[in-house]
């Protein structure tokens, strides 16, 4: 897939409308802004006094914005990646064995029958969220009877270990877990206890929220058979509202048959305030030559 088709990124701000809009293009491209533009000159007021007041023009962006645009040299994530067991560093593989029990506890919370043979795990790689190591158990996987968490285990010991609820037999405990209050309460500690400035990297934060709730989030995919094409109509973007709160959009075209639109509201502060995940519709056209 990667070796046939590539999608590369770069990010770009167009101000529509008291907010700011950023999608991911090619960086091939010179951005037409990166959040630098030229202030509009400033208005000048005469005072009584005769003294001069220069009024400032207003700024682009706000300065409380949870997500910087002008991002990293980095090019960001398409896809967050599967490991399993066999892949896993030894560090990591340490650290999920010491919080075997703690696991083990919030499992027997949720009635998750987690002491029963069958489950398996792999390693959700969210360079994003890199003080944490994410994880994903799954029993009776691909049948009407699958049960589902997902689990974030600090790397260096400050915070706590914090189980995501997916599925039990078939169903979705409470609320489902890409809406579900108890998935934004988890996600919005995993973020705090990732420190100040915890990511700048947007895109790579609503991918790692998706692969949490229980997703295999991918931005675009070829279909080998098929020689197919799948783009999304509407490309990753980014909306910083003019009060410095943050909204992130894109499609998981991982199923090219069943594509989903994510959005993500953040208040000015980073914190998830509210998700949506609902059918998105996904263009598609032959692949070029």
């Amino acid at each position: 897939m990667a070796g046939t088709h590539r999608f590369l990124f770069f990010v770009s701000a167009i101000a529509i409308g008291g907010c700011v809009v950023v999608s991911a293009q090619d960086p091939q491209s010179p951005p037409a802004a990166q959040g630098k533009e030229i202030p509009a000159p400033a208005s000048v007021d005469e005072m009584p006094s005769g003294h001069v007041k220069v009024v400032p023009a207003p700024t682009l962006l706000p300065s409380n914005s949870p997500f910087a645009i002008e991002g990293t040299k980095a090019k960001p994530e398409r896809s967050i990646r599967m490991l399993p067991e066999g892949q896993m560093s030894r560090e990591d593989r340490d650290l999920l064995a010491n919080a075997e029990s703690s696991i083990q506890e919030k499992a027997g919370i949720e009635n998750l029958d987690f002491s029963a043979v069958g489950w398996s795990y792999e390693e959700l790689e969210c360079p994003a969220l890199p003080k944490h190591v994410f994880l994903r158990f799954t029993r009776d996987a691909g049948t009407p009877q699958a049960s589902m968490f997902s689990v974030a285990i600090p790397r260096t010991g400050e915070g706590r270990m914090h189980l995501i609820p997916i599925m039990r037999k078939g169903f979705s405990l409470f609320s489902p877990a890409p809406i579900g209050p108890m998935t934004i309460a988890a996600f919005n500690r995993i973020r705090a206890e990732e420190g100040e400035g915890v990511s700048a990297d947007w895109l790579g934060t609503g991918l790692c929220y998706a692969a949490l709730a229980g997703a295999n989030p991918q931005i675009g995919d070829v279909d080998e058979q098929q020689g197919e094409l799948y783009s999304a109509a509407m490309p990753p973007t980014l909306t910083i509202a003019s009060e410095g709160g943050a909204t992130i959009r894109f499609a998981d075209e991982s199923n090219p048959a069943k594509p989903m639109e994510w959005s993500m509201v953040f208040d000015p502060k980073g914190k998830l305030v509210n998700a949506d995940h609902e059918a998105a519709y996904v263009a598609s056209g032959k692949k070029k030559d």
